[in-house]
């Protein structure tokens, strides 16, 4: 029997938790450009009323109201739609023992609410803490029958255990056997590298098992560390990918679904996905391209919902920096970025020379402010104070700590958002000053190793078709210039080095998989050595002790599986042999 068309309208939008109005005024206006092009069903993604992810804000009796307020607009906002199925999320009271909400979807048509589904797979790994909050759905299908075409609907988590490895319950055997013609998945899906590719590769697989084709709402935007991509897509059971949304943008895609086949609404005569270019849509597959488009979305949306429209670094004349001031510049435009280079008695003539070169390339204001006096007069107080010379670790940190304090004059002076310089490789072994180059309100490239800081850099300026960041930065060994002739490599080992050992040791399983195989046959090599073995329980050491100065270092922006901040949850205060460090690794790490 043939069935009639069903057209949908995905809606791939940018929310903010808590804004209730500024949500409910996006999804009404997708409402209605569904409604306008003659859509039977558009679809929101995961907590689209509220905002993914509220946290403590769900334990607040005035948030959950201004919920449940929000969520009557929209229903009011329907009836001027009357013929319009529309699929949002949205939190739900829980009646009953366990945890007082779920995390709900609900398909709303003409101010009523048709059915009303409750997540059943709660997230309580990496960065989701759902469980803390939401009670699980009981376990059964929810359908419902528009026109000739039978909907199943999940949240989400849902979609993500068919192998069933991490749960007991798979909600995809009972839609397949309510017998659905398509499956809706709503979703908020943070970004990292390899990602995109996972969501294909599980959902792809679950189609073809449970010969279902899936339609795949995720949200996009900044969200503290997490960034969304989008990249909303349509699994087909035999042809798989059909279709694929931008990428860090929103968008807006009205399909039709003839119950086998899916077509563009503007040319019912072809299918998507038939024709080599016309589906999936061009998407991010470079990584330094994704990282800069993650770092750029991110940082623009927590400048936004923070209240900053400008922002302020303190340039060094070293990559890290440099790197930093070009993200900032195309997130936020030259004329809303402030460089400040902070020369002291250890700076290189390049240090100030190169951040020159630098800030012209992105048109932006170099502001100076030397540090030498400023030291000199503390050294003088230290000595009178303490009966002792100002010197050593004491005397860089202080270099560093005097550096923080201007940069944050200005911050509190300005009104400028002060953006940490620190990468990863760094921050893991503590190779930072606590409230000094670690003061900040984000950090944007925290979650990148430095071998990807300086790809990166590289990225920046091949695709610019010019030298952003100038060639001296790029060759020159790092250093902090904090001691005479200082090298980073005085205190570490080549980064090229470094990388390999903190990519196992702190990500493991969670890399994609080629790189968690270089990783670890990288660091399986250096257990066989008694030098090897010595340097990564040195290196393990560190990133041990340094956790403490993890624990009060800004926000950075996520773009691995395993950041740190909530991603990764260590204690500060413990004992751990390097006994273990030596053993085979385990899937989880």
């Amino acid at each position: 029997m043939n069935k009639q068309n069903l057209k949908l309208a995905l809606a791939q939008c940018n929310y903010t938790v808590g804004d209730f109005e500024g949500n409910r005024q996006l999804m009404q206006a997708k409402m209605k450009h569904a409604a306008e092009v003659g859509a039977d069903m558009v679809i929101f993604s995961e907590l689209s009323v509220c905002g993914y992810y509220p946290g403590d804000l769900l334990e607040d009796g005035d948030f959950l109201q201004a919920c449940e307020t929000a969520l009557h607009a929209i229903l009011k906002a329907s009836t001027q739609f009357p013929n319009l199925f529309s699929v949002i999320g949205t939190v739900r009271l829980h009646q009953g023992p366990g945890k007082r909400l779920h995390n709900a979807l609900l398909v709303i048509r003409d101010g009523e609410i048709l059915t009303e589904y409750h997540k059943q797979l709660l997230p309580t790994y990496g960065i989701f803490d759902e469980g803390r909050h939401f009670e699980p759905g009981v376990e059964t299908a929810c359908t419902l029958t528009i026109g000739s075409h039978r909907v199943g609907f999940m949240v989400c988590e849902d979609g993500w255990n068919d192998a069933g490895l991490d749960y007991k319950v798979n909600p995809y055997a009972a839609l397949e056997q309510a017998q659905v013609d398509l499956v809706v998945s709503i979703n908020a899906s943070p970004s990292d590298f390899g990602k995109r590719q996972q969501r294909h590769r599980l959902f792809g697989q679950a189609s073809t098992a449970h010969q279902m084709p899936i339609v795949y709402v995720n949200q996009i935007g900044g969200q503290d560390q997490l960034v969304f991509d989008g990249h909303s897509f349509i699994m087909h059971p035999q042809r798989g990918l059909v279709y694929e949304a931008a990428g860090f943008a929103e968008d807006f895609a009205v399909l039709n679904f003839d119950g086998d086949n899916f077509f563009e609404a503007q040319d019912i005569g072809s299918k998507i996905g038939d024709q080599i270019g016309t589906a999936p849509r061009a998407a991010v597959t470079q990584k330094e391209e994704l990282a800069r488009q993650q770092i750029v979305l991110g940082l623009r949306d927590y400048a936004r919902r923070c209240g900053f429209s400008k922002a302020v670094v303190g340039s060094s004349g070293g990559i890290d920096s440099a790197l930093t001031l070009a993200l900032a510049v195309e997130a936020l435009g030259a004329d809303n970025v402030i460089a400040i280079t902070m020369p002291s008695a250890f700076s290189s003539e390049g240090s100030v020379s190169d951040s020159v070169k630098l800030c012209q390339a992105l048109g932006i204001p170099l502001l100076e402010h030397p540090i030498r006096d400023l030291v000199e007069q503390y050294g003088k107080g230290f000595t009178q104070a303490f009966d002792a010379p100002l010197r050593g670790l004491t005397l860089e940190n202080l270099q560093a700590r005097v550096r923080g304090t201007i940069l944050m004059e200005y911050s509190n002076h300005f009104g400028a958002l002060l953006l940490t310089t620190g990468n990863k490789s760094e921050i893991s072994v503590g190779y930072c000053t606590l409230y000094g180059d670690t003061n900040g309100g984000l950090g944007l490239i925290g979650d990148l190793y430095k071998t990807e800081v300086y790809a990166l850099s590289r990225h920046i300026n091949q695709s610019a078709g010019r030298e952003i960041i100038p060639h001296d930065v790029l060759t020159k060994p790092p250093s902090a210039e904090l001691a005479p002739g200082q090298l980073d490599t005085d205190s570490l080992p080549p980064y090229e080095v470094l990388d390999e050992i903190l990519k196992w040791h702190i990500e493991g399983h969670r890399l994609p998989p080629e790189e968690a195989q270089q990783a670890q046959a990288f660091v399986e090599n250096l257990k066989n050595t008694v030098d090897g073995a010595a340097l990564l329980k040195r290196i393990h050491g560190m990133v041990a002790r340094n956790e403490y100065k993890r624990r009060q270092a800004p926000p950075i922006i996520r773009v691995r599986a395993r950041a740190f901040g909530s991603g990764r949850q260590m204690p500060i205060a413990a004992r751990y042999t390097f006994e273990a460090c030596l053993k085979p690794n385990k899937e989880v790490i």
